[in-house]
């Protein structure tokens, strides 16, 4: 989407990493989702692909011009894909999801109409998978995972691993950035005063590949994370109201 082309309503920003085979299938479902509805663009955050991605999302650029490609020249990880879409999109809506195609962009209207029937008292908007495709034990994962974290954040928050968010541009790149950042969302969105609402989503299998992203990274690499968040949390002081007379 050139400059001089109208500004777009709702950005969506799909991180990837060796996803060629299940990029053609999903922007066709996102652009079937949002067309009409809301003016769009989708940036694609190429997260340093060794595979046919970056030659995937060009042929497909070439004849829709709301399809962006943001490219790291090395893989840095889901957080720093998802903060680097962000910072390029031009819209003050964003929604997200996996570029992996088990988050079903049918589910995109929902969360953004969400968002704006909410506004301004509510920030995220949070998918929340039922039936989830994954094995069991990943499900016993992320039962931990998510028990553990809402123990000590009391987010409320019963799945953060899905990718299906909406939330607004400006409030997100005003969170503090560090890696996992994503997975925290809700804690922190809520630390700067605002409330988060929940969809229900159902989640898909894979149709290609093997997964990029883990959850929480199998748990324990986002522990430090965790407890770093919790010290945000509780360190948050009120703005005070300014006035000059």
């Amino acid at each position: 989407m050139s400059e001089a082309s109208p500004r777009p309503a709702v950005s969506v920003v799909v991180p990837v990493r060796n996803e060629a085979s299940n990029i053609t299938p999903l922007v066709g479902e996102i652009a079937a989702a949002l067309d009409r509805r809301w003016r769009f663009e989708v940036v694609y955050v190429n997260d340093g692909s060794s595979d046919g991605t970056a030659a995937e999302l060009r042929t497909l650029m070439a004849e829709r011009p709301w399809l962006r490609q943001v490219r790291h020249a090395q893989s840095c990880g889901q957080s720093a894909a998802l903060h680097s879409g962000i910072a390029a999109a031009r819209a003050p809506v964003i929604v997200t999801l996996d570029g992996d195609g088990q988050n079903d962009p049918a589910f995109l209207p929902k969360l953004i109409e969400a968002l704006e029937a909410g506004r301004p008292r509510v920030g995220l908007i949070a998918g929340q998978r039922v039936g989830r495709k994954a094995s069991g034990f990943k499900k016993f994962q992320s039962r931990i995972a998510n028990g553990v974290r809402n123990a000590i954040l009391r987010d409320g928050t019963r799945d953060t691993g899905c990718g299906l968010k909406a939330f607004y541009r400006d409030l997100f790149l005003a969170l503090p950035y560090f890696d996992g950042l994503h997975r925290f969302l809700p804690a922190l969105v809520k630390r700067d005063g605002y409330q988060i609402g929940y969809v229900d989503v159902v989640d898909r299998p894979r149709l290609h590949g093997e997964s990029n992203y883990g959850m929480w990274d199998r748990l324990w690499i986002g522990i430090m994370d965790l407890f770093g968040v919790w010290w945000l949390v509780r360190r948050r002081k009120r703005v005070p109201e300014v006035s000059e007379s």
